[in-house]
């Protein structure tokens, strides 16, 4: 016991250390905290009130944003659902063929969206195309492997009988396996689908288009009651998002 004691006032006192560093790294500020009546103070004199002869188009440009979203996830699933029964250690059928694909999957993986953005938006120019291949290719990666988890924690009683009644390895395998890790695959993807609906937001503020490109746009033109517009719109966007794919997840699963 007197161990114990010892070993969690050892691990509490590096978290401590580690929490001052980090916080003079991020230049925290105690002082800081009471200037934020500043903030307050700006957004009523500046940002109030919105500009409410926008909601039209900006509801035009939200749907551009939820296009992104949706389109460069769901294609992603459909290319992870394959990709990630090869990077399953179980169904791969080829030590060097899982490893190839569990390292593509790590290194797309390891690589933000924002980053794969301005690649894009620099090869491909500005606009919604650039914004929805880097949600596409990000999401491959981090679905494929989700899923190959789920497949390598699948049960293997329906395999061994569809094994026994001479299915072929792909066949068992397919009708085995998909429909144990189905109602997962889907809160997987409706998550990540929520998730990219931000991810697109920010991917338009450096030229992915949609609400987040005409939030920078505002931005910069100084523009602050069609930003609060933009931002109010924004919020409901990802509330309603929020709010669908929780009662859509339960209904699934």
């Amino acid at each position: 016991m007197v161990w114990f004691r010892k070993r969690m006032l050892i691990y509490a006192g590096i978290l401590l250390v580690l929490l001052i560093l980090s916080g003079r790294g991020s230049d925290f500020s105690i002082t800081g905290l009471f200037q934020l009546g500043n903030t307050w103070e700006m957004l009523t004199d500046r940002f109030f009130p919105p500009r409410w002869d926008l909601v039209p188009y900006l509801l035009q440009q939200s749907l551009i944003t939820m296009s992104i979203a949706f389109f460069g996830t769901l294609t992603a699933l459909l290319v992870a659902l394959p990709l990630s029964f090869l990077a399953a250690e179980n169904t791969s059928g080829s030590a060097p063929g899982f490893y190839l694909v569990r390292s593509l999957l790590s290194v797309f993986r390891s690589v933000p969206e924002i980053v794969f953005g301005l690649i894009f938006v620099v090869s491909l120019g500005l606009g919604p195309f650039a914004a929805l291949l880097a949600i596409f290719l990000h999401n491959v990666s981090v679905l494929g492997k989700l899923i190959a988890e789920l497949v390598e924690s699948s049960d293997k009683g329906p395999q061994e009988a569809m094994s026994s009644v001479g299915a072929g390895r792909r066949t068992g395998q397919l009708f085995s396996i998909i429909p144990q890790i189905w109602p997962n695959v889907l809160s997987h993807y409706f998550y990540r689908f929520e998730v990219a609906i931000r991810t697109s937001l920010v991917l338009g503020m450096i030229g992915g288009g949609g609400l987040g490109q005409s939030l920078m746009n505002y931005y910069n033109s100084l523009a602050y009651t069609s930003m609060a517009t933009a931002i109010i719109i924004i919020m409901v966007l990802v509330i309603i998002v929020d709010v669908s794919g929780g009662i859509v997840r339960k209904r699934v699963i």
